[in-house]
C-alpha cells in the first residue's frame, strides 16, 4: 500500500504532501491545456495536422512533442519533489514508517 505521509520525528510531515499535490495538480493542468489543444486542432480544423515540418506532419511533431513533454514533467516533479522532502529532512531510503 501507498504511504501518503512520511513519519518525520515522530509526527506526520504533511507540508512535503500538500506540496507534492499542488505540484502534481497544477503540472497535470499544463499538460491537460496543451493535450487539449491538439484535441481542438484535430477536431476543429484537422488539415492543419497535416503541414509538413522537418519531413513529418504537424500531428506526429504535436503527438511525439506531448509525449517528451510528459516526461520532462516526470522528471522535473521527481526532482522538484525530492527537494522539498530533503528540505523537511523526509527520506525514502531505509526507516519503517
Amino acid at each position: 500500500m501507498l504511504e501518503e505521509h512520511k513519519n518525520v520525528g515522530g509526527h506526520l510531515d504533511v507540508k512535503s504532501s500538500a506540496y507534492k499535490t499542488k505540484l502534481g495538480v497544477r503540472m497535470f493542468l499544463v499538460y491537460l491545456v496543451i493535450y487539449f489543444g491538439f484535441v481542438v486542432i484535430n477536431s476543429v480544423k484537422p488539415s492543419l495536422m497535416g503541414i509538413h515540418i522537418g519531413g513529418v506532419n504537424l500531428a506526429i511533431v504535436y503527438g511525439m512533442g506531448l509525449i517528451v513533454l510528459a516526461l520532462m514533467m516526470a522528471m522535473i516533479y521527481t526532482h522538484l519533489c525530492s527537494k522539498e522532502e530533503a528540505k523537511h529532512g523526509e527520506s525514502d531510503k531505509g526507516g519503517s514508517a
